[in-house]
């Protein structure tokens, strides 16, 4: 029994092929016309975001919206924590509601295991701190099986600031899971000291390296909020040194696969031009984002 989605820890290779299953399910129904659909009918979804978000909380409060849920959203800016109010009290106020699932955001690492253990919702992690971000991650996954039929043996870069990125690690634990070859690729400063532990194939500081041969190569917002010191002279040195040019698109296999979780800092992580490049899925992974939790929603009601 899968009661919330925290971490990608908790899904086997059958769950993920499942909330896969339904997301192509309901994207190809969307695309036939079908815009409404009643798996939620009845239910509610509180959506506390105590950190700033578009593409996420937009999503998941449009999938609920679609399933014909009723959804609320709560932004930390107005919630009773500006009052003093802790992570606790905030979220047995929310549970006193009755509401079906709460999707939360939150600045501290293992906030959504917290309200989980407390509460009877189901708990959806929409991002906790440096830790995961597991709908991203399925998000990603289903972007790639679109194009790709499988994760098998591919070999995919993650490339940028994985000392801050919660997608980094969740993308990580997915990928290995389904077979995937990671490599991670970054300047030493924003590598996590214990690179060991994050189950990866190879590691490099070269990009060119990094890229190639690969199946996938997935570019990281360089994290600046998350950043209490300097890890690099200049965003224009990281940009020549990490970033991703036409030369280096270039050297890229023909079917290779542009990804970057969002927001793009354009210039930094990526040239503006190639953002939306014939390579780049990255309008594809917002697109399939909504149907991922949609998937997820229906995914735990199930279970």
């Amino acid at each position: 029994m899968v009661k919330d989605l925290i971490s990608i820890t908790q899904l086997t290779k059958d769950h993920i092929n499942q909330i896969i299953d339904y997301a192509k399910d309901y994207k190809n129904r969307y695309h036939n016309g079908e815009t409404k659909f009643s798996d939620l009918r009845g239910k509610s979804v509180l959506l506390p975001f105590f950190e700033s978000s578009t593409r996420t909380r937009t999503s998941f409060e449009l999938a609920g919206k679609l399933l014909s849920a009723d959804t609320i959203n709560i932004s930390g800016s107005s919630s009773s924590t500006t009052k003093g109010e802790t992570l606790f009290d905030t979220i047995k106020t929310i549970e006193a509601m009755q509401s079906d699932f709460i999707v939360i955001r939150h600045s501290m690492s293992g906030a959504a295991y917290q309200v989980a253990k407390h509460v009877k919702s189901h708990v959806i992690n929409a991002g906790d701190g440096q830790n995961e971000h597991p709908s991203q991650a399925l998000l990603d996954t289903f972007t790639i099986l679109e194009h790709k039929g499988s994760l098998e043996g591919l070999k995919i870069a993650i490339i940028g600031d994985i000392l801050h990125s919660r997608v980094a690690r969740s993308d990580i634990k997915i990928f290995k899971k389904l077979g995937a070859e990671v490599t991670i690729c970054g300047p030493l400063t924003l590598i996590p000291r214990h690179v060991e532990s994050l189950n990866i194939d190879y590691f490099t500081t070269d990009v060119e390296d990094a890229i190639k041969d690969k199946d996938v190569v997935i570019f990281l917002r360089m994290q600046l909020e998350r950043q209490k010191k300097v890890f690099f002279s200049t965003l224009n040195e990281y940009s020549i040194k990490y970033g991703l040019n036409q030369k280096r698109v270039d050297m890229l296999k023909d079917d290779c696969l542009i990804m970057h979780p969002g927001p793009v800092n354009r210039g930094v992580e990526m040239q503006s031009e190639l953002v939306y490049g014939s390579r780049s899925v990255i309008l594809e992974q917002v697109e399939n984002g909504l149907f991922t939790r949609m998937a997820i929603y229906k995914f735990l009601l199930n279970n």
